[in-house]
């Protein structure tokens, strides 16, 4: 030990002060760069499972949250880094608490995958209870370069102690800082009720976009008479039964036909979402248009993967998959052909979908059922020639309209979290537990 350092301790030690809670400076090696440290008390302590794949950590002094020092964590340039820093809460067995952090990612990658909180009831012996926890199945930003991980929970019976670890992981070249970190007693968690329709109706020998719209004006009613918030309408309305080709029965979005969906999503005081032929100049696209409660466009998916009977017949795919703000929770789309593919749902559902509505004319059921286990959402669907419906979480077609019945409608709380057996809350561990983006890259 340096004179410095004992003399440091000497002046610690006659002030009362236990060397734990430091107050110095001290110059320390962090992140392959010699830089000062500030080193701050902290109740906080680190952790890694084996000291081989330790990453370099230290308290932040410089980079400080609501003017508090961080913790913060580095890979250091090593991609097989894993640790956290750790710390334990007391609680109230059958309350409901509140987690709550704020990070700082630096070139960070794959932020899901890489930063994470993790959350562990503890009896009074410390041994866990129930399930380990992930908060957020998605970090969002919040205000600056922050973002934040946050979820209420309740209690587990037994439950007197909450273990947080803050992790930083698998990425060489990032680092994180961690803030404002708290496990606050809170309000019950409230229901998030909507009411999901789907309408399963095939147009037959029509002769124009008009008169199937008129055909599936009674069906929208007929949702809009039982509360529905939302329904769902198949691929290609306007299309079905015409005999007429992809680019004859093509329209601007916003449209005429937007315009009467508009006029019966205000009536009925709901969303409508429905599949449609877009023309945009010389290109054409088979798109699904959300229409919100006043009537007004609120977006659109153009479809991303096309069956080669589209592509000759003079349809272009779209490139993106836009997630929705609705007043019940966020949304996605997808069309028909998209669902033989696991990466369109898996983008929304990263994207924060809750929901996902799927026009389609025919497909597989069990990929179907697949895409709404697979990313824990609820799966729409409305079709000439699969099933009609709603999947819950496990697959399950928990409502299914047909000829005799076309129009369902069911009511599902979207802040009712499903267990799993062994897992846990699988929703919150997909994008903590995905493969590598280094790894899928193709």
């Amino acid at each position: 030990m340096s004179n410095y350092s004992k003399s440091v301790k000497v002046l610690v030690r006659l002030f009362g002060i236990s060397v734990f809670v430091l107050a110095f400076i001290s110059i320390t090696t962090n992140c392959s760069n010699r830089q000062k440290q500030v080193v701050y008390e902290t109740e906080w302590q680190f952790q890694s499972q084996r000291s081989e794949i330790e990453p370099a950590h230290w308290v932040e002094g410089e980079i400080l949250f609501e003017g508090k020092p961080t913790l913060a964590i580095s890979g250091d340039g090593k991609a097989y880094v894993n640790g956290s820093w750790t710390n334990t809460y007391e609680v109230n067995a059958n309350m409901y608490y509140e987690f709550k952090t704020y990070f700082k990612p630096e070139h960070v990658t794959q932020l899901n995958r890489s930063v994470l909180a993790q959350l562990i009831w503890q009896n009074k012996e410390g041994k866990r209870i129930g399930f380990i926890e992930f908060p957020a199945a998605s970090a969002r930003q919040s205000e600056g370069d922050w973002y934040i991980i946050q979820q209420k929970y309740q209690v587990p019976e037994g439950a007197v102690k909450a273990k947080i670890d803050l992790f930083y992981r698998w990425d060489d070249k990032g680092k994180v800082y961690f803030g404002g970190t708290s496990f606050k007693e809170t309000s019950p968690i409230k229901p998030r009720i909507v009411r999901l329709a789907a309408i399963h109706h095939r147009p037959e020998n029509t002769v124009s976009s008009q008169e199937n719209l008129e055909q599936f004006k009674e069906y929208i009613n007929m949702a809009g008479d039982q509360n529905a918030d939302i329904v769902c309408l198949p691929e290609g309305i306007t299309l079905a039964g015409t005999r007429k080709t992809y680019v004859e029965v093509s329209e601007s979005v916003p449209g005429p036909t937007t315009k009467f969906l508009g006029q019966l999503s205000k009536q009925n005081n709901m969303y409508i979402i429905a599949g449609i032929v877009e023309r945009d100049g010389p290109v054409v696209y088979n798109t699904s248009v959300l229409i919100d409660r006043n009537g007004e466009l609120e977006g659109k998916y153009r479809k991303a993967a096309l069956p080669r009977e589209e592509i000759d017949g003079g349809i272009t795919p779209g490139d993106d998959f836009p997630v929705f703000d609705t007043d019940f929770g966020k949304i996605g789309m997808m069309i028909c052909w998209d669902v033989n593919f696991p990466e369109p749902a898996r983008m929304l559902a990263l994207n924060g979908a809750e929901v996902i509505f799927l026009p389609i004319w025919g497909g597989n059921l069990t990929l179907a059922k697949a895409r709404a286990i697979e990313n824990q959402v609820y799966l729409v669907s409305s079709t000439y020639d699969m099933k009609t419906g709603v999947f819950d979480k496990t697959g399950e077609l928990i409502v299914e309209g047909t000829e005799d019945s076309p129009v369902v409608v069911v009511e599902v709380d979207l802040n009712q979290r499903k267990m799993w057996n062994w897992l846990g809350e699988l929703k919150n561990r997909i994008q903590r537990e995905m493969p590598s983006s280094k790894a899928i890259n193709y």
